[in-house]
């Protein structure tokens, strides 16, 4: 199985790195890297054996947002699957939208219902974290572009999207409406995080929602980088959210659950 290294910042601010045996500081295994989508670029020269730190398990540490991101992009309707349950057409291109920054919340929430919403729906996705500053990628080299990957819970106020879809960006962008990490995973040189047969699922209270393999989506991950990289440079923590294979209603004192295999999972309370 290939190595997957986690890169994450706690609560308190610190940059650490581990994998399923626990985590060091970051520092400790690359001293002059300056944050966590750099250090992902550097990932291949990172021995966690060789550094001088003892390893602290992941369920001692509190996990913040794994970095500070740039641009986040959310594709719509990229599994035909989840397309036909809300009888819409899949478009011929990719159906994308942006997202503020003030939706992000933390590994854990909570989620806030909006009170001019009576329906949210929460989903999870995977997102793809770029890496360096590119533009036109080709297809068969956006591997070269790629950080790695997180686990993403995407919400949306449906009752205010049904209204009229011109008011996507609302329904989309609400505070604590986009949940990713708790860590950035990057596989190995050579060796891939995601295959076609990685599954995304959608939980919530335990519940499996929804649940399809990437090889389902309409577009796939690179065609997304480089689709987006046409006419538009992308930067180092860009994030590009991939799609869901289906969404739930949630309720205050739901827990949602992002399951992305190979990649990881990510929780969060709804208040």
């Amino acid at each position: 199985m290939a190595r997957m290294l986690q890169f994450g910042r706690t609560i308190d601010g610190r940059r650490v790195v581990g994998d399923d045996e626990g985590f060091v500081p970051l520092s400790a295994a690359l001293p002059d890297v300056t944050g966590i989508v750099a250090a992902a670029r550097d990932a291949d020269a990172i021995d966690l054996d060789a550094v001088p730190a003892d390893r602290i398990p992941a369920t001692a540490l509190s996990f913040g947002t794994p970095f500070e991101p740039r641009k986040l992009w959310g594709i719509g309707l990229n599994y035909a699957d989840h397309a036909a349950d809300l009888k819409e057409t899949t478009p011929d291109e990719p159906a994308s939208f942006q997202k503020p920054h003030t939706a992000i919340a933390p590994p854990g929430g909570p989620i806030r219902l909006p009170e001019v919403s009576d329906r949210v729906t929460a989903e999870a996705e995977l997102g793809v974290v770029i890496s360096r500053t590119c533009s036109e990628v080709d297809p068969a080299s956006v591997s070269d572009v790629i950080a790695g990957f997180v686990p993403v819970i995407d919400m949306t106020a449906e009752d205010i999207l049904e209204r009229n879809p011109r008011f996507l960006t609302r329904a989309k962008s609400f505070d604590s409406f986009l949940i990713f990490g708790p860590h950035l995973v990057v596989p190995s040189s050579g060796a891939d995080a995601v295959s076609a047969d990685t599954m995304v699922r959608t939980e919530i209270n335990g519940e499996t929602i929804a649940e399809n393999t990437i090889d389902h989506m309409r577009h796939s991950p690179a065609e997304l980088v480089a689709f987006h990289s046409r006419g538009m440079t992308l930067e180092p923590g860009d994030v590009i959210s991939t799609g869901t294979p289906g969404a739930g209603v949630i309720r205050s004192g739901d827990r949602v659950r992002a399951i992305v295999s190979g990649v990881g999972e990510l929780d969060a309370i709804v208040k």
